[in-house]
């Protein structure tokens, strides 16, 4: 599987998983997930499917490599460091701009968010939160783990539930909601540490 967090120091590998990544974007705009074959991406991207299989496993790893190159690049554009009150505001904002931009998904009465997108998004948001409370976050009687799969899923969740929204909101507007949902989860985490040393 690639590696979701840094692209490959070998200009060519990074140019190669680049094809496939735009390749499956391509296609994203014209069919669902489920319908899109290894063959069909190995087109797209006028490569083969050897080349295909030397960079992914499987057409789920693209999509989770796709996801996670697009999250860290919104984030990095944003210039964010992980600290818990910015950064589930930063998270928030890059999945509600992310969904938006996917084909399809902003118009959410047509068309539901596909299970395999939505696993991908919660998989990166996830795999970002994880590492930023192993790095920075107090310690607490709740793994990073659970603090991180909890979190991601509610963002996801209420990006989602704003993304169906007829008439809805702008991305900026309804971050603060989902900040106020999800901070309490950090809030408990470091609450159990207190109780519980006590």
């Amino acid at each position: 599987m690639a590696d979701l967090c840094r692209e490959p120091a070998d200009p060519r590998i990074r140019r190669t998983r680049q094809l496939f990544r735009e390749a499956l974007d391509k296609l994203l705009r014209e069919k669902e997930f489920e319908k899109i074959s290894v063959q069909d991406l190995a087109d797209a991207s006028t490569l083969n499917r050897a080349t295909f299989y030397d960079h992914y496993a499987d057409k789920f790893a693209l999509l989770d490599d796709m996801v996670a190159i697009r999250f860290h690049g919104l984030l990095a554009a944003r210039g964010i460091v992980f600290d818990c009150s910015t950064v589930l505001k930063a998270i928030a904002l890059a999945v509600c701009d992310f969904l938006t931009e996917m084909p399809g998904l902003a118009c959410a009465s047509s068309r539901p968010m596909e299970q395999n997108l939505e696993s991908a998004v919660v998989s990166t948001v996830r795999q970002m939160l994880l590492e930023g409370l192993k790095k920075h976050g107090a310690e607490s009687t709740v793994p990073p783990e659970m603090i991180a799969a909890s979190i991601s899923a509610a963002i996801v969740g209420a990006a989602k539930e704003w993304l169906r929204t007829p008439n809805r909101s702008s991305s900026e507007e309804i971050v603060g909601t989902v900040v106020a949902i999800v901070s309490p989860m950090f809030a408990a985490a470091h609450a159990t540490t207190t109780v519980e040393k006590v």
